[in-house]
């Protein structure tokens, strides 16, 4: 499995914590170790630009998916198959704000938004209802499970 990080937003970020995340997160999504995702840390500008350009939305936005070969979550007798998950691309600043009206930190922000993100290159949504829960049903039983596994880590 090829997890790429790239930091290009000009903000000191824990990759490490974010590697690890990934690879939690693949794992319990039964994603084939022979899959490869990007993430890209951007400054507002960037991403201002690219949420103008491919959602025709003014401003910077928190984080982008862009997939690649509309892969799906496996199961535990039939994982995804290898390819491309696509990129993830994370704005700092944003998280930095968001986190600061949720009341948690920035890393937190970032850990929500890297999963949001790789929920969506796996093919879920929430513009339904319905939608909306399973995904972010999955996206919290993913957080606390990450969060559990470093308590356990740093024990």
């Amino acid at each position: 499995m090829t997890i790429e990080i790239n930091n290009e937003s000009g903000v000191e970020v824990d990759e490490k914590v974010l590697l690890r995340l990934m690879e939690y997160n693949l794992d319990e999504l039964h994603v084939s170790p022979d899959a490869d995702v990007a993430i890209v840390l951007v400054d507002e500008g960037a991403m201002e630009a690219l949420h103008v350009q491919w959602m025709d939305e003014p401003g910077p936005t928190d984080v982008l998916s862009f997939p690649m070969d509309e892969l799906r979550p496996g199961t535990e007798d039939m994982p995804t198959p290898a390819g491309l998950l696509g990129d993830i691309v994370l704005c700092p600043q944003v998280a930095e704000a968001q986190a600061v009206a949720a009341k948690h930190s920035t890393q937190d922000e970032l850990i929500l938004l890297t999963t949001h993100g790789l929920l969506h290159l796996l093919g879920f949504d929430h513009a339904e209802p319905a939608e909306e829960r399973e995904m972010f049903a999955l996206q919290k039983d993913l957080i606390v499970g990450f969060q559990s596994a470093e308590r356990r880590r740093r024990a």
